[in-house]
């Protein structure tokens, strides 16, 4: 029978159980425990901010492997672009319909995306944010992240170490606004490196939405306000790539620093060749690992998991700085993703 007709018929069913004041379907309380089991494997769904950023086909990978050995069934989705959150409510909508025990999300907009959270609990599904908490934090379940907050302090620790003393001019090519993920970032290397909101060292902002040809567009722009900038963050290593080619455009490529996040094969390579100065490494296959397991404990009769759970992270260079604990690019090529 055809998967729409079983879940049409299912609810039909739901519906019917209400009516006469019998239970057996989803509870309606976000901290109930999970129905019965049906026969058949339980589901789990992930919803990515897109396919295509090699972040998520990593996190989608380890989704994948992970429900494989517990014998879960994976339900997947992403936006169509990074900041799609009408996207990832129709998913969420759509896999508590087709009877998910769990849903790990990155949240596109970690404010936006809350009601439909709360309803996908209140049906009895477990959310799990991953990489990218909601506002408030605790609208999901748990969070399974880095800590993003300290991925930014680690490279603004490293950008001030290697400045030694020197004046600096930045540049930070940021996200978008209304996303926590990139908002932490951009918080913790101002404090790693010890300046405040408004600092007059940051003489550019831009958002480049951890695109490449946007952080390009985004650092020339830069150029043209201030074009004696010598340290610049990025939201990530795609932003970073784009930074480094506007710079490069210029003849500037080896007398600024550019410090970023993520972690993936690429931007390490970047590091190793030295475009980027150092990066701050994330593992989205532990998250997404971790996340599967936590959704089958549950369907299978277990509590939901609560909290948040640290998922690591690691600063990457091959250029050492006085004070500031860091691994090689070896152990970064050993560890990424992508």
């Amino acid at each position: 029978m055809p998967r729409d007709i079983r879940t049409t018929r299912a609810l039909a069913v739901c519906a019917a159980v209400a009516t006469i004041g019998l239970s057996g379907c989803a509870g309606s309380d976000a901290g109930s425990s999970p129905a019965k089991e049906s026969s058949g494997p339980i589901k789990v769904g992930l919803i990515t901010k897109t396919e295509t950023n090699p972040f998520f086909v990593k996190m989608k990978e380890g989704a994948e492997a992970a429900a494989k050995a517990e014998g879960a069934e994976l339900m997947t989705a992403a936006g169509k672009f990074d900041g799609d959150n009408a996207g990832q409510i129709t998913a969420i909508e759509n896999m508590v319909a087709a009877g998910v025990k769990g849903i790990l999300i990155t949240p596109s907009d970690s404010k936006a995306i809350v009601p439909a959270v709360k309803k996908a609990r209140s049906a009895g599904v477990m959310v799990i944010a991953l990489d990218s908490p909601t506002e408030p934090q605790d609208a999901t379940d748990a969070l399974f992240a880095t800590d993003n907050l300290k991925a930014g302090e680690l490279i603004g620790r490293y950008a001030k170490a290697v400045m030694t003393g020197k004046p600096a001019k930045i540049a930070t090519l940021d996200l978008a606004p209304g996303v926590a993920v990139g908002q932490l970032r951009h918080d913790g290397f101002l404090k790693g490196f010890g300046i405040a909101e408004g600092d007059p060292s940051v003489v550019c902002s831009q958002d480049t939405g951890g695109d490449q040809a946007k952080g390009q567009t985004a650092m020339e722009n830069c150029l043209q306000k201030a074009p004696g900038i010598n340290v610049v963050y990025t939201i990530n290593e795609p932003a970073a790539l784009g930074a480094y080619t506007a710079l490069k455009a210029k003849g500037r490529e080896k007398d600024v620093l550019i410090v970023s996040v993520d972690g993936g094969c690429t931007g390490t390579k970047a590091v190793q060749s030295g475009q980027i100065a150092a990066t701050s490494q994330q593992y989205p296959l532990k998250m997404a690992e971790q996340g599967v397991k936590a959704v089958v404990s549950y369907g299978k009769g277990g509590t939901r998991t609560s909290g948040y759970t640290d998922t690591g992270v690691t600063l990457i260079t091959d250029k050492s700085a006085d004070g500031v604990d860091a691994e090689d690019t070896a152990f970064g090529l050993q560890n990424c993703w992508g």
